[in-house]
C-alpha cells in the first residue's frame, strides 16, 4: 500500500520546502522527497555557502586597507582551507534548520530519487529500496544544474562548476572564468580578492548582461581596477587539460584567436533543468521553449495535480523567486482542496536581482534601455556614494544608485544599484514597486540620517530635478 498524502513535493530547495511548510499551515498532510540535501543547492551549495565565501573576502579586503581606517593589520594572509570550512559549517547549520522545520511542521521526508510514474503517484528509491507514494497533487522543485560545455567538461580537477569552485582541490593561481552573469563574476570577485590572477570571458558585448548598461560598464571599470582581465564579446574555442593547467585558445571581439595557460576553469555559462529522470515525458507535461517545464500563474503544468516552481521552470532563476512560488503553489492547492488558500498572481517585474561581487550589485524592474524600448518616456535620476555622508564615513565611496520612472505617470519602473551593501537597499525599492508608487509617495518619504538609504531618496529626487547633495 501507498504512503497517502495531500501533497508530495519533489525537491527540498528553498523553493521546495517552503511549498511544503505553507501546505503544511494550511492543513494539507505533506511529504517531501529529496534525493541529497535537504535545503537543495541554495542552502548547501548554492547562494548561502557563497555568501559565507565572500564575507570572508571581504573581510580579507578590509583587512589589506587597515590602514585606511587608521588601523595596523601587519602580515594577513588568507586561508583557502578554513574559508572553505567555515562556509560548509554554515551551510550544515541551515540544512540542520530545515530538517527542524519539517518536523515541526510535521511533514514526512523520504530521501531518494523520486519519479513520478502517473499523475498523483510517486516512486521513490531510497537506501531501504523503492517506496511508493500517492498523493491527490504533486510539485515539482526539482531545480536546475550548471550547464556544461561540449568542450570543457568539469572535471573537478581543472575545470570546475560552482561545486568544484566551492571546495577548491587546491588554490588556482591563474584562472579563467567563462561566463559572467552573477555566478561568473561572484566567484571571480572571491578569488581575485583572496590573491588569483582572474580572466573573465564574456561571449556578450558587455559583463552582466541582464543589468543596466551603465551599472555593467562601472563594474567592469571597477574589476579591472581591482586587478581583473575582462573579455567581453570573447569566446573561448577550445580548452586542451594537462596535468599543470589548461590552454585554452580565446577569440577576442575582433575575431583574434589566441592561446593562453591558466591554472584553473570555472565554467559559469547557464543551467540546465533537472527534469530527465522524474518521469515528465511519459506524462505529457509539456516544456516552454527552453525545455523548462512550462507553467501558468499559479504554477500549474498542463496535467491536473501535477505543478512545478523553481528553477526548473522560465526564469527568472532565483531563489526567492522559487520561494514565493512555492507560497503560491501551496495556496492554489489549498483553494482547490477548500482550504483556507488565497493564491496571487507574482509580477516577474517586482522579483529584485542581487549579485555579491565586489562591489554589489542589485536592480529590479526595467532598465533604462527596456523601458525606453516598451514604449516610456522616461525620467532618471541618478546619485554617487561619494556624495553620500554615510558612505564616506565607511570609506565605500565606489558606485551609484540610478531610479527610472515614466516621465508622464511617475511610475517607478528600475532601480539599479552599485556599491556596498546595496544587495539589502534594493528592497525599499521593490516594495515601492509592488505598491505601485510613483514619485511623489517617493520623494516625501522621510529617510534615515545618517544612512546609505538616503541614496535612494536623491536619485528619485534627482530624476526631477530636485536632488540636493551632489
Amino acid at each position: 500500500m501507498a504512503d497517502t498524502y495531500d501533497l508530495i513535493v519533489l525537491g527540498s530547495g528553498p523553493g521546495g520546502y517552503v511549498a511544503a511548510i505553507r501546505a503544511s499551515q494550511l492543513g494539507l498532510k505533506t511529504a517531501i522527497v529529496e534525493r541529497e540535501n535537504l535545503g537543495g543547492i541554495c542552502l548547501n551549495w548554492g547562494c548561502i555557502p557563497t555568501k559565507a565565501m565572500l564575507r570572508s573576502a571581504e573581510v580579507f579586503h578590509n583587512m589589506k586597507h587597515a590602514s585606511d581606517y587608521g588601523l595596523v593589520a601587519e602580515k594577513i594572509s588568507a586561508d583557502l582551507d578554513a574559508i572553505v570550512k567555515r562556509s560548509r559549517g554554515v551551510a550544515k547549520q541551515l540544512n540542520q534548520g530545515v530538517t527542524g522545520l519539517m518536523k515541526k511542521n510535521k511533514i514526512d521526508v523520504v530521501m531518494g530519487d523520486g519519479k513520478i510514474t502517473a499523475p498523483g503517484k510517486m516512486t521513490v528509491k531510497t537506501e531501504k529500496g523503492e517506496e511508493e507514494l500517492a498523493a491527490k497533487n504533486i510539485i515539482i522543485a526539482t531545480g536546475a544544474r550548471a550547464r556544461d560545455l561540449p568542450f570543457a567538461k568539469a572535471d573537478g580537477k581543472r575545470i570546475w562548476t560552482y561545486r568544484t569552485a566551492m571546495t577548491p582541490p587546491e588554490m588556482p593561481t591563474k584562472l579563467l572564468v567563462i561566463g559572467s552573469g552573477a555566478i561568473g563574476i561572484e566567484f571571480a570577485s572571491f578569488y581575485n580578492d583572496i590573491g588569483a590572477d582572474v580572466t573573465v570571458v564574456e561571449m556578450l558585448d558587455r559583463i552582466v548582461p541582464v543589468e543596466d548598461e551603465e551599472i555593467s560598464a562601472f563594474l567592469q571599470k571597477s574589476l579591472k581596477k581591482q586587478g581583473m582581465t575582462i573579455m567581453t564579446g570573447a569566446g573561448v574555442k577550445s580548452i586542451d587539460v594537462g596535468d599543470k593547467g589548461v590552454k585554452a585558445e580565446i577569440e577576442d571581439s575582433k575575431g583574434k584567436k589566441e592561446s593562453h595557460d591558466f591554472s584553473h576553469v570555472i565554467v559559469a555559462v547557464g543551467i540546465m533543468p533537472n527534469i530527465e529522470t522524474i518521469g515528465l515525458d511519459e506524462l505529457g507535461v509539456k516544456p516552454d521553449d527552453r525545455f523548462h517545464i512550462k507553467t501558468d500563474d499559479h504554477c500549474r503544468t498542463n496535467i491536473d495535480g501535477i505543478y512545478a516552481i523553481g528553477d526548473c521552470t522560465a526564469g527568472p532563476w532565483l531563489a526567492h523567486k522559487a520561494s514565493h512560488e512555492g507560497v503560491i503553489a501551496a495556496e492554489t492547492i489549498a483553494q482547490s482542496m477548500d482550504k483556507d488558500g488565497h493564491p496571487h498572481v507574482m509580477d516577474v517585474n517586482n522579483i529584485p536581482g542581487c549579485t555579491y561581487c565586489h562591489p554589489q550589485i542589485a536592480s529590479v524592474g526595467l532598465t533604462e534601455a527596456k523601458a525606453k524600448e516598451a514604449g516610456h518616456d522616461v525620467k532618471v535620476g541618478k546619485f554617487p556614494f561619494i556624495g553620500n555622508g554615510k558612505a564616506i564615513a565607511l570609506g565605500e565611496t565606489e558606485g551609484f544608485i540610478k531610479t527610472v520612472f515614466d516621465a508622464k505617470t511617475g511610475e517607478l519602473l528600475g532601480a539599479h544599484m552599485i556599491g556596498a551593501e546595496v544587495t539589502e537597499l534594493i528592497q525599499g525599492y521593490t516594495i515601492g514597486k509592488t505598491l505601485e508608487t510613483t514619485e511623489a509617495e517617493l520623494m516625501n518619504t522621510v529617510f534615515p540620517h545618517p544612512t546609505l538609504s538616503e541614496m535612494m531618496h536623491e536619485s528619485v529626487l534627482d530624476a526631477y530635478g530636485r536632488v540636493l547633495h551632489i
